[in-house]
């Protein structure tokens, strides 16, 4: 009976060491799958990344981008400024240079006259002397200076009567000229770059 018990009892050692054995084997297995999950998870997270990433690249990509036409689009436009801002300025320093000079030339005009109608009062006699001689070199040296700075005097006498050159202050008769011609000055007219400084006074026949 003895025996019987201790038959009995080894059998049970044998069959609970086969049940120990098959759970340490089946827990093997499940730590195997759970590495190999594992393996796949960082496999991937990897993959993951990488696409964020690249993802990234392009959206930082397209913005810089996007300021770069935005930047180069204000350059142009300020560039288009300045350039309207210097022309607007050259043209408004030769407005001002042209007001001043003409301005200017309408004061000397009156020096001019007088110098001429000093000349005309000379006598026959006295325009050989080297005072007549020496004011009538100053006038010619003023008018020599005036037509280099764009200053012409306006052709009257003789031609046709003009409202944008001419102011008519006295009208005549007068057989030997045709309609509307100037006969007399009374007063010259300039011009500053063909602008009218002073009309002519002048008189008109027919």
């Amino acid at each position: 009976m003895e025996d019987k018990d201790k038959t009995i009892e080894v059998i049970k050692a044998a069959m609970e060491k086969e049940e120990k054995a098959k759970s340490s084997e089946k827990s093997v297995d499940e730590k195997i799958d759970e590495s190999t999950c594992d393996d796949v998870t960082i496999n991937e997270k990897p993959k993951s990344s990488k696409s964020l990433l690249k993802s990234s690249k392009n959206k930082e990509l397209a913005a810089k981008e996007e300021k770069i036409v935005e930047l180069n689009d204000r350059l142009m436009r300020s560039m288009a400024e300045f350039d309207n801002f210097r022309k607007r300025s050259e043209k408004e320093k030769s407005q001002m240079y042209a007001f001043g000079a003409k301005s200017i030339i309408e004061k000397m005009l009156p020096i001019i006259d007088n110098f001429e109608r000093g000349l005309d009062s000379v006598a026959e006699a006295d325009k050989d002397s080297p005072l007549v001689q020496g004011f009538n070199m100053i006038y010619k040296q003023l008018m020599t200076t005036m037509e280099e700075i764009g200053v012409k005097v306006i052709e009257a006498v003789g031609n046709e009567f003009d409202p944008n050159f001419h102011n008519a202050v006295l009208h005549g008769e007068d057989e030997e000229l045709g309609d509307n011609i100037v006969s007399e000055e009374y007063q010259k007219g300039y011009l500053y770059q063909d602008t009218v400084v002073r009309h002519s006074m002048v008189k008109v026949v027919n």
